[in-house]
């Protein structure tokens, strides 16, 4: 009785497995891995270009760095200045992500191809077929 209770675990554990390696083997979970690791080297940049050129850029202006901006309560300090800086990032990111979807969806989705005029050429039978059948409405609705 123990055995078989041991044997249908076994395989209640190798059913979970296979589904996992199903699901791990599937293209949607690679390329989101990749996105991720892409998307965490493009936030470094992004963080880089911040602080080194864009926030050196608006210290010019108000002749102070944000990252230095804190408020201080009591014993708390807040720095909002980083808090700045980070939507600074945030905004950045977003609007390339919004320009890179805006390239890929241009470059995905063709524009489809003007259709040319289809011209019906008719034989002699099927105009006369078509004359009999409007003859024949005609004659109906009178």
């Amino acid at each position: 009785m123990e055995k078989e209770n041991l044997k249908e675990k076994a395989k209640k554990h190798k059913k979970v497995l296979d589904e996992f390696k199903e699901f791990i083997s599937k293209g949607n979970v690679l390329d989101l891995a990749i996105g991720v690791i892409i998307g965490g080297a493009f936030q470094g940049l992004v963080k880089s270009l911040t602080d080194n050129l864009i926030s050196p850029i608006l210290g010019c202006f108000s002749e102070v760095d944000f990252s230095s901006f804190v408020l201080r309560i009591g014993k708390l300090n807040l720095r909002y200045g980083a808090f700045l800086t980070d939507v600074i990032n945030f905004i950045i990111m977003a609007f390339v992500v919004f320009l890179i979807i805006k390239a890929v969806n241009k470059i995905l989705v063709k524009k489809p191809a003007p259709q040319e005029e289809i011209v019906e050429i008719e034989s002699d039978e099927v105009k006369i077929l078509k004359e009999i059948r409007d003859e024949l409405k005609k004659n109906k609705k009178n």
